[in-house]
């Protein structure tokens, strides 16, 4: 994919009325301190179009990065944060749950796991709810970089199991770092959004 333009156009909070974009949407979900940013700055070749923050759950709004003019990369608060208030929490998983019922053009969720780690409760639960939802979630393993070689499929394995994925449902290795995977992400959002 060549990035001619991309830009933040629409930014919404818990009370936004979603955009009727025209483009397809896809979807980028995650706990709050998965590297969500930094896959976004990557795939769009941008340093700093999404903040990245040493402060998990920063991004509290749904936003809509527009990519070429026809497609929208869409950015999901982290979930898990336990600093945030309970009720912050709920708004966000509100505010996600409303989008991913009633976006017309969203063709495909991607979520976020952290390679290093086992899936948590709540990875757990976001995978069946998007599931439930009736998307596929792709699965972007991020911190690649941070791990050795040699525990690579071991940890994708871990993730597999704990998902309790179908050996259809795709786990892609990402680093942030080396950007490793940046191009299989793009040519899986190119097959969707052809679909």
């Amino acid at each position: 994919m060549v990035i001619r333009s991309v830009e933040l156009e629409t930014v919404c909070g818990v009370k936004s009325k979603l955009p009727e974009n025209l483009f397809p949407e896809v979807a980028f979900a995650g706990k709050s301190n998965v590297g969500k940013s930094s896959l976004l700055n990557a795939l769009v070749q941008r340093k700093a179009l999404a903040r990245t923050s040493s402060q998990p759950g920063k991004t509290q709004t749904i936003n809509f990065y527009n990519v070429n003019k026809n497609l929208y990369l869409v950015d999901l608060p982290g979930y898990g944060y336990a600093s945030a208030s309970k009720e912050i929490r709920e708004s966000w998983g509100k505010m996600i749950e409303r989008y991913l019922h009633t976006s017309e053009m969203l063709k495909q969720v991607f979520l976020l796991i952290d390679i290093r780690h086992e899936p948590s409760a709540n990875d757990k639960l976001m995978y069946e709810w998007i599931g439930s939802q009736g998307f596929d979630p792709v699965i972007i393993a991020t911190k690649l970089d941070k791990i050795k070689r040699s525990q690579i499929d071991k940890q994708l394995k871990l993730i597999r199991t704990t998902l309790e994925c179908g050996k259809e449902t795709r786990i892609i290795p990402f680093s942030a770092e080396t950007k490793q995977g940046r191009d299989e992400i793009w040519l899986e959002i190119e097959r969707i959004i052809q679909e």
